[in-house]
């Protein structure tokens, strides 16, 4: 298996889903089978406290096409992805949850649409969804709106987990923090622009319950505030916060010169004046000049550290399976 061309990776994070791995993984095969892909299915176990890793090693010891890994404690979905992408080997790589409501039948599609498209990704919409409608529908709608006006993508579903993406598109994003959702605009600031979309089938759970509550949403916007912000400023914060400093440093100095000329020319004329030091627009152009050079600092600071970061470790595998 290791020496053939694999045409997909199937990278699926999860957290406590003990009941669905093996019908998941058998649904898989089947599909997989049917349409001769050679295939491997990378389980990421992100902190499991139930049998789930137990499953995973007895699947990857009867089926060479199951690897997993295990992270030592929870590190949350975008770390699982990031190491489930470090070992796949795919022509396509297909990310899904691991609870049953991605359908494994929707591969075969995105597969096409990667490989005789040419897309460099393809995100899944779910367009009819069997969620609250309070808990996730509408919020969910309210934080893919907002991510369409940030991002310039046109997406209905950027948290949908059952996405397609060229090879080359997974080795070149990082996928870091919270930003699982956001990998098709870490994409597009990365240059693939063939980004589309297709409407896939969602599913009700069959097993346990939802591991999201109503904050990832807060967290999502903010996230969105910082890939928009990466995304414009990422490479060169000199030009943010250099720019807002010199200009508050500039006005607080023309300030304290007015503040100053004013109060030579009354004096030299005779007339009624006041200590500096009395005088409020004195405090606003030394609290503007003091944080206008902090703004400058910060953004050359910025630009040391983009020049002399390196790779951080951002979580540990305990146990692998199956992996070469």
């Amino acid at each position: 298996m290791n020496k053939q061309h694999i045409h997909i990776s199937v990278v699926i994070p999860l957290l406590n889903e003990e009941e669905s791995l093996k019908e998941l993984y058998d649904w898989i095969a089947r599909n997989m089978q049917s349409n001769r892909y050679l295939y491997e299915v990378i389980f990421i176990d992100d902190g499991s406290t139930d049998s789930s890793w137990e499953i995973i090693q007895q699947l990857s010891s009867k089926h060479s096409e199951v690897k997993g890994i295990k992270f030592q404690k929870n590190y949350g979905k975008s770390q699982a992805l990031n190491a489930g992408f470090k070992i796949a080997k795919g022509d396509v790589i297909i990310t899904m949850d691991a609870d049953l409501q991605d359908s494994p039948d929707e591969i075969h599609t995105l597969y096409k649409a990667i490989t005789e498209k040419d897309y460099d990704l393809v995100s899944g919409w779910k367009k009819k969804r069997y969620d609250s409608k309070i808990r996730k529908n509408i919020p969910s709608k309210l934080f893919n709106w907002a991510a369409r006006k940030t991002s310039g993508l046109e997406l209905n579903d950027f948290n949908c987990g059952l996405k397609a993406y060229k090879n080359v598109v997974i080795k070149t994003v990082d996928v870091y923090g919270e930003m699982h959702r956001y990998i098709p605009v870490l994409a597009k600031n990365e240059g693939f622009n063939k980004i589309g979309e297709q409407v896939v089938q969602h599913q009700a759970r069959k097993y346990g319950v939802t591991k999201f509550g109503i904050e990832r949403f807060i967290n999502g916007f903010l996230d969105l505030i910082t890939i928009w912000f990466l995304a414009k400023f990422g490479k060169r914060p000199m030009h943010l916060f250099g720019l807002l400093g010199t200009l508050m440093f500039l006005f607080g100095l023309l300030t304290a010169g007015l503040i100053g000329f004013t109060k030579i020319y009354k004096l030299y004329h005779g007339m009624p004046t006041i200590l500096i030091t009395d005088n409020p627009w004195f405090y606003l152009a030394l609290s503007t000049m003091v944080i206008g050079t902090q703004f400058f600092l910060a953004g050359f600071l910025g630009e040391i550290i983009l020049r002399t970061k390196k790779d951080v470790k951002r979580y540990t595998i305990s146990e692998n399976s199956n992996i070469n």
